[in-house]
């Protein structure tokens, strides 16, 4: 059975980091997706404390954190609580480095993987039944595997943000909006 078919989302939140120097960098292909939404549609964008909001035409929420990854967990509940979400509502989308460019996975109740952003929102919920949509940022064809460090906070190339923005089309058609 295809899980994904029985997602109701209320809400995705984009992961990332707020200063410029972050911005278009791997690590923040949790915001880029969000980004690719909202240029695809309609949105009214008002915002919060620790997070900004684009409500789309047919309701459904899309939110930007605004705090460093680590500390993503702040945004999330701030976010649940101002729109009393339940978790199994709500979708973190966030880079992936494990996952190769080019690829993504939708998934439900699994633990941070040691992914930092969402230990913080585990951490700060207090549970991790929620939907996640990881987006794979790990170089394809490497010859010897790096470490996550090398290359998350790197620019996305060019060649790269073409692969992305077809990775976030398939996205947007998995979850029908």
């Amino acid at each position: 059975m295809d899980e994904k078919a029985n997602i109701k989302l209320r809400a995705i939140i984009g992961l990332g980091n707020p200063s410029e120097e972050y911005q278009n960098t791997y690590h923040n292909t949790g915001k880029e997706l969000i980004n690719f939404f909202v240029d695809s549609q309609k949105f009214e964008k008002p915002s919060g404390k620790h997070f900004e909001f684009i409500r789309s035409a047919n309701d459904l929420i899309l939110i930007k954190s605004l705090l460093y990854m680590n500390e993503s967990g702040k945004a999330v509940l701030e976010a649940i609580k101002y729109f009393k979400l339940k978790p199994k509502e709500l979708a973190i989308a966030h880079d992936d480095s494990d996952v190769t460019i080019g690829n993504y996975k939708i998934s439900f109740d699994q633990s941070s993987g040691g992914h930092k952003g969402i230990q913080s929102i585990i951490d700060a919920i207090g549970t991790q039944k929620f939907w996640r949509i990881k987006i794979g940022i790990r170089p394809q064809n490497e010859k010897v595997r790096q470490k996550a460090e090398k290359f998350v906070l790197k620019k996305i190339s060019k060649k790269d943000k073409i692969i992305l923005n077809e990775v976030f089309k398939k996205i947007e058609n998995d979850l029908h909006f």
